[in-house]
């Protein structure tokens, strides 16, 4: 994450904890407007992160589905951010549960490090840890969790 301190992609108040299923579109809309709120998109992302998910799946396995913008919606990205939203019960993704989504506005060259950084914290992640990031109410340990590493 180039320029910005890490500090500033993922904060504390951008993770919403235990939240009611729904249909995927409505959470990919809930994590696009949080974008929004935090300053990172304009309103515009929001719609490119519904066609993304219409163009092609954001489920990426492991109970993870990463809501982000068509390369046509980068222009709408003001700076880098996520957001991160679970789903104890699960959000329907053709088949497949997703409990996190984790929304990302990558600016300029940070858009394939985030990516890269949440992929390998899922990849690193034992059966015990998933299960607690899905169902946990502690935000610090979300929070840790997906923090980039140094």
């Amino acid at each position: 994450m180039s320029e910005q301190p890490a500090k500033q992609i993922l904060t504390i108040d951008s993770i919403r904890l235990g939240q009611r299923s729904t249909d995927k579109f409505t959470a990919i809309r809930q994590t696009g407007d949080l974008l929004v709120s935090r300053g990172c998109v304009s309103p515009e992302y929001v719609d490119s992160m519904v066609a993304r998910e219409q163009e092609v799946s954001i489920y990426m396995g492991n109970g993870l589905a990463l809501p982000h913008c068509t390369n046509e919606g980068r222009g709408y990205i003001l700076q880098s951010g996520i957001v991160v939203f679970q789903y104890p019960e699960g959000i329907d993704f053709g088949g497949e549960k997703a409990h996190i989504l984790i929304g990302i506005a990558g600016a300029g060259e940070d858009h394939l490090a985030i990516l890269q950084n949440v992929a390998m914290t899922f990849m690193d992640c034992d059966e015990a840890t998933l299960h607690k990031l899905f169902t946990t109410d502690d935000i610090q340990f979300v929070y840790n969790l997906l923090m980039p590493k140094a």
